[in-house]
């Protein structure tokens, strides 16, 4: 697929990760349409940022209400007339020992990190199938491999994530290709201090700190790569063999 005019929905977009996807796209030719949770978000200036390069649209969206799912995915369809590709980026990072967790603890990670992809998933491919082609991108992470005590429901909800990614792939086959992102350490937290970094570097192979435009190139590979579905695309340094 080229990207150059072709039209990318994708979840979460207004900072961090998913901005520099969603300009990197721009900045290739994308329209993109991104959706941001909360109205604090920098939204105003991420959308001014890619209207730079290209046709861009926003509007906020809770992932895990169908009703604004629907609502979304029908307003980037009306703004662009299709949705070539769906990059379901909106997450949240939640921790807390097993044994401390409520049931409200472990419904926000899986509604945000798995229903949400999955409405988002069944919203817009009947579109790409009435289109006769498109592409959705999963944004997981490592804890969907590797055991991270505290952080029990995060790593479920991702690892249902990949489930899903393989089985949409198989499923909506070979009309929609399904892939998925597992990134490692590309952007620590605002308040990171210096032992924190030293942490990440110590635990990639790399030894190194990667970049949100590792996971941006990634994106761009899959959207070109038309012989690639159902598989997990690691950005992580090498940390997932350690």
């Amino acid at each position: 697929m080229e990207i150059a005019g072709c039209v990318v929905l994708i979840t979460g977009a207004a900072q961090r990760v998913g901005r520099a996807v969603a300009l990197d796209l721009a900045a290739h030719g994308a329209r993109v349409y991104f959706s941001y949770y909360a109205e604090h978000e920098p939204w105003r200036q991420t959308l001014e940022e890619l209207r730079r390069h290209a046709p861009a649209e926003a509007q906020q969206a809770d992932v895990t209400r169908r009703e604004q799912v629907a609502a979304l995915v029908g307003a980037a369809v009306k703004r662009f007339g299709r949705v070539d590709v769906l990059i379901n980026n909106a997450s949240v990072w939640l921790q807390g020992p097993a044994l401390e967790l409520d049931e409200a603890a472990w419904d926000a990670a899986m509604n945000v990190n798995a229903k949400g992809p999955f409405l988002m998933s069944q919203a817009v491919a009947p579109h790409m199938l009435r289109q006769g082609n498109g592409l959705i991108i999963n944004i997981t992470d490592l804890s969907a491999f590797q055991p991270w005590p505290g952080y029990a429901h995060h790593a479920a909800s991702k690892a249902a994530l990949v489930a899903l990614t393989r089985t949409l792939a198989l499923e909506w086959a070979p009309t929609i290709r399904v892939n998925a992102i597992a990134p490692g350490t590309v952007l620590l937290p605002d308040d990171a201090d210096e032992a924190k970094r030293r942490w990440a570097v110590e635990r990639s192979v790399l030894r190194r700190i990667g970049a949100p435009e590792d996971v941006a190139r990634t994106v761009r590979y899959l959207i070109e790569e038309d012989f690639a579905t159902g598989s997990v695309y690691f950005v992580d340094g090498g940390r997932s063999l350690l």
